[in-house]
């Protein structure tokens, strides 16, 4: 037990308790389940804070508003499975077949990702280009990324209702939910089911393509030329707005990716402010990794989505959150630069 009075100025106190138990037996016992389950959650945060280190890499920016790019993109799958494939919005599953319901995935993924990356696109146009025009402070940019993200949550919460009825307001959509979880083998004597595979399978492929397209193609060496040295890669021929407006996009269309992933674990979860705290800890994982480290993210985003899982083992699931930024800060007192450090702008490979 942990008391702690607070006293304030006129001398009355208000006493806060609370129980810290360590309940090693249970993280014991599911140690296997708690892995599993926390590599799905840190591969969702892998792809959001791809999209972090990305950014940060090429424009030295914390887009603090791409939590809420991740947002719509969530939106941007409901509207699909809703309005384009025809699912009506309920609490039952749906059991159209694997194949079929793996199609309609697919098709919900591709829309979702091109909203999150339209949306992307357009807040790079609207809101940090003209900033870049005027050679304005980094300060600045931080205060504009906070500003939007704001403005796309409100925007969700109060204008969206008036433009598509029954869509954004106060209260998260009904769930339209197409897979049931069911538990396909176990490892360990931990279940794993078809959400889990078809997160961290999704995940892997998403991730893989991004790091084949940063590493080996033309284009990646593009973005890294201009993460490394802008002025020059310009005197070289390269694009600088077109590699900056490109890198929004492919950050964009893994948050939408992400945020397909997200509503399959947490169908009730679409929400106008439904992207805040998943964009925070999808930041942490960037940072923790390394920010501007393409694998550094990846992997960061793995290790928070598992320790905050045993965390909540070990202390309950009220202290999950407060376990990953624990773990951020003690990481980052060990080695200020990430687990695997800064590279997409040094080594940038």
């Amino acid at each position: 037990m942990i008391n702690e009075c607070l006293t304030n100025l006129g001398g009355n106190y208000a006493c806060l308790a609370g129980d810290i138990s360590f309940n090693v037996e249970n993280l014991q016992k599911g140690f296997w389940q708690f892995t599993i389950d926390g590599l799905a959650w840190g591969a969702i945060y892998a792809l959001v804070a791809v999209g972090y280190t990305l950014v940060f890499g090429v424009l030295r920016l914390i887009n603090f508003a791409h939590s809420e790019i991740f947002m719509l993109g969530m939106f941007g799958a409901y509207f699909c499975l809703d309005f384009i494939l025809g699912f009506t919005p309920s609490g039952n599953a749906y059991n159209r077949g694997v194949a079929l319901t793996l199609v309609y995935l697919a098709v919900a993924m591709l829309f979702a990702m091109a909203v999150s990356g339209t949306a992307a696109i357009g807040l790079e146009a609207v809101a940090y280009r003209p900033l870049r025009k005027r050679n304005a402070r980094p300060l600045t940019f931080l205060i504009t990324a906070i500003g939007m993200s704001f403005v796309l949550q409100e925007f969700v919460h109060f204008v969206l209702p008036k433009i598509i009825k029954g869509y954004g307001g106060s209260n998260a959509q009904q769930p339209i939910i197409l897979v049931q979880p069911k538990t396909q083998f176990q490892i360990f004597g931990a279940s794993v089911s078809n959400i889990t595979l078809v997160i961290i399978a999704s995940a892997l492929v998403l991730a893989l393509l991004t790091d084949v397209a940063i590493n080996r193609t033309k284009f990646g060496r593009g973005i890294r030329a201009v993460a490394q040295d802008p002025t020059t890669a310009t005197l070289m021929g390269v694009s600088r707005e077109r590699i900056i407006m490109r890198t929004f996009l492919i950050g964009g269309m893994l948050a939408g990716a992400a945020a397909l992933l997200y509503t399959l674990r947490v169908p009730q979860g679409i929400i106008y402010s439904g992207g805040f705290l998943l964009g925070i800890k999808a930041f942490s994982a960037a940072v923790l990794g390394g920010i501007g480290n393409l694998r550094g993210a990846l992997l960061g985003g793995l290790i928070l989505g598992v320790m905050e899982n045993y965390g909540q083992a070990l202390f309950g699931t009220q202290w999950r959150d407060v376990v990953a930024f624990v773990l951020l800060v003690l990481v980052l007192l060990v080695r200020p630069t990430g687990i695997l450090g800064e590279s997409l702008g040094k080594a940038r490979a």
